[in-house]
């Protein structure tokens, strides 16, 4: 392994400035990279493996490696190779060993003696000499004819010979050219050898003891566990039509487990926690404190008192808990089991966290309560941005920053570390020199110190930030780029890099299977080898050298990594590196602030808040440059989410490099391009409607593809819709109403608050002016009912609740409440109360009749479906009814309420409850629609819509359409017996 690969490898020297200038002269070292790759590999390949295929694997690669080492490497022994090259001799050339001593061959007078080694291989082109005494007659010629086939036979070895020495020459030359090869392959094959031994060991631990045959068989244990991560908050979705409990997730090692029969067993078997939300918070005990604060009040048990007390257990806390064992649902993580925690016997602490964990617990709760007063977005963000404390970040928060690829910086990375180590060093390319700069020469530290000091911070950053595999993948790339900074030789940090990737593989293979390690190796890799060549490239056209170094790293590491973000979201962002560029200028102030505040506020909490104050400012403006991004209608372009489709983003992002160095010699062709790509961005409204042809001219109502749900869409102007019902997914209704053209909402209406009509609010909210929501009176279920005021008071919107006979106007649109009665179940106000708003104009204001003259008045109905706000709406002409997702209850009080003459012989009908079979035969019959859309998920359990319901409606002479297979709806043109209708698939 003395051989180091050609290569383009970049080499920095300072400049006047302090920056980096690029010396590509230097050859690239990649010996590494083989047996890091081929650690990397081995891992990921054998950590979940069955351990007989893994030792198997280490063996044959161990003994490999270990062969190819004790060969001996051939020319290097004695006299080897000798024989094939040189010159024979006589013995050699097979000539009699009679002649070398003088004898005669028999039936001759001619001695072989006389031939000499010249004259038999034909140099000089003269004869063979023959002494002795002559034979008469013919002995002299026979004689002679020997001599010359004797000759054409030695000639013949003398060609053979001729050819091996050229070929051992070209054998010598191969040997001396790439002789590293040998200890090469061996380096790799001892690698992959240390690589599966370790992933043995690893696996070992989710196989082995008692844990993994009680999950299969679903025991009740009482186990002593251990955690080995921060709890956090299960992710929320929608299951049918209500949402999931959000749960307590936290990762832990069993220690200790105790089956129904009172048989115990140590063990030491990685599980993953699920606590529900009416499990009581953790009993304490006299031989630990829980966290850093103070004790919880456990009056609460349960509910919102009991979660935060398991949110703010710490790593490395021991409890002893009851629960039920679960085979994992995924395989192929370090997870041996689930264990779902019960109330009862209630969980009880054994252990307290250790001295290092007390230390960084109290320093993010310092943090946290630093925090407390910022805006919510600064709130939000900056603990993340410090210590990737992510437990206040919003769903819609979250959704922006993948959507523009700034995820990164919600999570601990090696960019947090190398902020700090900067500021202690200065400037890349001066840390050796004695003009270097930073905080350490003006304390009066030398290198040795320096360097010590720089150790300590980061074994601090990984101490806060805990000990987990993320953090120590983290430290081990900031390391990396400490190297950078201190040498200025990036030619040296190729081998740095692949050092720190095999030594985590093998302290632990699990990270070979993470994507954050994935992105990580490969963001670092990229601007280790393309961005300086990128940078420099773009110096020679003219742009500045801090603008050029940042526009290529970004670029460098958004190509290398798109096509893994592609495998994870399905989706590639257009704006990521735009959005990178724009939020990396504040990173780094916010990043030292935020540290400054978290060190600051276990002794002076009010120098942490205005510390925190000012770090607000640059978390603020990252928090808008990922709204702003994620808000565009271009942002991104869905993208096959497989490796199948990863490869083929690479191949794309391959060509057009390569065709944007091209370009980059023509500027006109650049500049259109540029222009194209923000219009395919941005999107913008009158372009695209006549490129895609959707939403499709004079369109008056939308029905969106929202899955098992309902959103749906009422013109109302330029840009402005009424909007009834938000769907399961906050994404899905955001999409669909950008592409609507939606930037106004006068009016949101929510017909019922099951989480498949409400779950959506915050896409319905996000970046749109919302002037009123207006919900059922019935406020059940109530957490879904809760949510909704929750998000309303945030933005300060007002919530009214619709009654029937209530009329209201906006623009085009005019609209009845058909549905509820009033009820004795009111919705409550919000708390706090948003402020109030000015009064709505005349057109707007809602007429209601007085209580008792409704339809239905006092009647109670049976669940959140019978309380559905149901519409009749008139619009260009067109009726349409709305029926939410009553029940037939509800719709037969409907039948037979005063106002039933007005549904007979409306143009749109929304179906009822996504179609289902509970329908009032009567009033479909009553309502007799031209077109009947159904929204419903594709493949939903429920089987809807019902082919009953299907049939009933076409043998009625209704077009029946439907979003599972139809997609997103709209209805254009105008009403009346002389109308002309139609609906628009979008495509």
């Amino acid at each position: 392994m003395s051989r180091v690969l050609d290569g383009t490898g970049p080499r920095s020297e300072p400049e006047g400035d302090g920056t980096a200038r690029t010396d590509r002269s230097g050859p690239m070292d990649l010996r590494l990279v083989p047996p890091a790759l081929a650690a990397w590999a081995t891992a990921a390949l054998t950590v979940d493996a069955p351990g007989a295929w893994t030792a198997v694997t280490a063996v044959v690669c161990l003994a490999a490696g270990v062969l190819l080492l004790s060969v001996r490497r051939p020319g290097r022994a004695d006299g080897a190779g000798r024989a094939e090259t040189d010159p024979p001799t006589d013995d050699a050339a097979g000539a009699p060993r009679a002649a070398s001593t003088g004898s005669t061959v028999p039936g001759t007078s001619v001695t072989w003696s006389a031939v000499t080694w010249s004259a038999v291989m034909g140099m000089a082109g003269t004869r063979p000499a023959v002494t002795g005494t002559a034979v008469p007659g013919r002995a002299v010629p026979r004689q002679c004819r020997r001599a010359e086939r004797t000759r054409g036979t030695q000639r013949t070895h003398r060609t053979r010979w001729v050819e091996r020495a050229r070929w051992a020459e070209r054998v010598r030359w191969v040997r001396a050219r790439f002789g590293w090869a040998r200890a090469a392959v061996a380096a790799v094959l001892l690698c992959a050898a240390a690589a599966a031994a370790s992933a043995w060991l690893h696996g070992a631990d989710v196989r082995r003891g008692p844990v993994p045959e009680l999950a299969r068989r679903f025991a009740t244990v009482t186990a002593e566990v251990e955690l080995s991560g921060d709890p956090r908050l299960s992710r929320p979705h929608v299951r049918g039509d209500h949402a999931a409990p959000v749960a307590v997730l936290a990762r832990a090692e069993v220690r200790s487990v105790e089956e129904a029969d009172g048989r115990r067993a140590l063990t030491r078997t990685p599980v993953l926690l699920i606590v529900d939300p009416d499990v009581p918070a953790p009993e304490e005990s006299a031989v630990g404190s829980r966290s850093s604060g103070p004790p919880p009040d456990r009056a609460g048990q349960g509910g919102p008192a009991g979660r935060a007390a398991w949110l703010g257990l710490l790593p490395s806390t021991r409890l002893r808990v009851a629960g039920r064992l679960a085979p994992a649902l995924a395989g192929g993580d370090r997870t041996a089991a689930v264990l779902r925690v019960r109330g009862r016997p209630e969980p009880r602490i054994v252990a307290g966290p250790s001295g290092p964990q007390r230390l960084a617990g109290r320093l993010r709760t310092g943090l946290r309560e630093a925090t407390e007063e910022l805006p919510g977005d600064a709130r939000a963000l900056l603990p993340g941005l410090v210590v990737g404390d992510t437990s206040r970040i919003t769903p819609e928060l979250d959704h922006a920053f993948e959507e523009t690829d700034l995820a990164h910086t919600l999570a601990v990375s090696g960019s947090n570390l190398t902020v700090l180590l900067a500021l202690l060093i200065g400037p890349p390319g001066l840390a050796q020199r004695a003009e270097r700069r930073g905080l350490a020469p003006r304390l009066g530290l030398s290198l040795r110190a320096t360097a010590l000091l720089a150790g300590a911070l980061t074994l601090g950053f990984v101490v806060v930030c805990r000990p987990d595999p993320s953090v120590l993948r983290a430290a081990a790339c900031g390391a990396v780029a400490l190297l950078a900074l201190a040498t200025g030789r990036r030619r040296s940090l190729v081998p740095a890099l692949a050092t720190a990737v095999l030594l985590l593989v093998l302290y632990d293979p699990w990270l070979a299977r993470g994507y954050g390690f994935v992105l990580s190796v490969l963001a670092t890799g990229a601007l280790l080898v393309l961005a300086p060549g990128w940078s420099e490239a773009l110096r020679r056209r003219g742009v500045g050298p801090r603008l050029a170094e940042a526009l290529a790293a970004a670029a460098a590491a958004q190509v290398v990594c798109a096509p893994v973000v592609a495998v994870l979201s399905a989706r590639v962002s257009l704006v990521a590196v735009p959005c990178n560029l724009l939020a990396e200028v504040a990173v780094a102030p916010a990043t030292v602030l935020g540290f400054a505040a978290l060190a600051t506020a276990p002794v002076a909490m009010p120098v942490a808040e205005v510390l925190a104050w000012c770090a607000s400012w640059p978390a603020r403006w990252i928090a808008g440059v990922a709204r702003t991004g994620a808000a565009l209608p271009g942002a991104g372009v869905d993208w096959p989410g497989s490796w199948q489709g990863a490869l083929a983003l690479a191949l794309v992002t391959v060509a057009v490099v390569l065709a944007g160095r091209r370009l980059l010699r023509h500027p006109a062709w650049c500049g259109l391009l540029g222009v194209l790509l923000v219009l395919l961005i941005t999107r913008p409204a009158p372009l695209t409607r006549v490129i895609t042809g959707w939403p499709p001219p004079g369109w008056r109502f939308a029905m969106c593809d929202v899955g098992q749900g309902d959103a749906t869409v009422l013109a109302a102007g330029d840009g402005a819709g009424v909007v009834v019902d938000a769907g399961p997914d906050p994404a899905l209704v955001d999409d669909c109403l950008r592409r609507l053209g939606i930037t106004r909402v006068p009016l949101l209406v929510l017909t019922h608050f099951h989480a498949d009509h409400v779950a959506g609010l915050p896409g319905v909210l996000r970046g749109r002016a919302v002037a009123a929501i207006e919900t059922t009176t019935f406020a059940e279920p109530a957490e879904q009912a809760e949510f909704v005021r929750r998000e309303a008071a945030e933005r300060h919107i007002p919530v009214t609740t619709a009654v029937a006979g209530e009329e209201r106007r906006t623009g085009p649109l005019t609209w009845r409440v058909l549905w509820p009665p009033p009820s004795p179940r009111p919705l409550p106000p919000a708390q706090p109360p948003p402020p109030p708003s000015p009064p709505p104009s005349p057109s707007q204001s809602p007429r209601v009749p007085p209580i008792g003259q409704g339809v239905g008045a006092g009647w109670e109905p049976e669940g959140p479906n019978d309380a559905s706000v149901a519409l009749l709406v008139r619009t260009g002409g067109l009726r349409l009814l709305l029926l939410g997702d009553l029940e037939p209850p509800a719709q037969q009080a409907l039948v037979r309420s005063p106002m039933a003459a007005e549904l007979a012989g409306v143009d749109v009908l929304k179906v009822a409850h996504h179609g289902s079979a509970y329908q009032e035969p009567e009033l479909l019959r009553l309502a007799a629609p031209r077109v009947a859309l159904v929204s419903a998920g594709v493949g939903n359990p429920y089987g809807h819509p019902a082919p009953a319901t299907v049939a009933a409606l076409r043998a009625g002479g209704t077009v029946v359409l439907r979003t599972d297979r139809d997609g997103a709806l709209a209805v254009t043109g105008t009403g009346g017996r002389n109308g002309r209708m139609g609906v628009v698939r979008e495509d």
